[in-house]
């Protein structure tokens, strides 16, 4: 099984963790399923950006971003040339590791 690797942030996992995870699955659901509370203010239907991530290794083995999704990328607050948002990024079978920007943009949880 894949392994996934995120690297600390401050306030959602300010260790760290690594864990494994079933192909097929999408790294926000791996995230939620391993107790990283990572945003996801759409329900993961690919309506937000609150579920950006980076791809920091491992990128180039997800599917590729459909249309929608580069679309809400452009929105993202940190955006790299490895961003994806964690909903749509379905883990095949090469190990990951995922960075959760310090920011993102959650109009619900800001109170707008």
């Amino acid at each position: 099984m894949p392994k996934i690797t995120v690297l600390p942030h401050p306030e959602i996992c300010p260790e760290g963790t690594e864990f494994e995870t079933a192909p097929g699955v999408s790294i926000a659901d791996a995230l939620l399923d391993h107790h990283v509370d990572i945003e996801h203010a759409c329900g993961k239907v690919a309506a937000c950006t609150t579920c950006h991530c980076i791809v920091r290794k491992g990128y180039n083995s997800l599917p590729p971003a459909g249309d929608n999704e580069e679309d809400l990328l452009d929105r993202a607050w940190g955006l790299t040339p490895v961003s994806r948002l964690s909903c749509q990024a379905i883990v095949q079978n090469e190990d990951l590791t995922v960075e959760i920007p310090k920011y993102s943009i959650n109009y619900a949880k800001e109170g707008k």
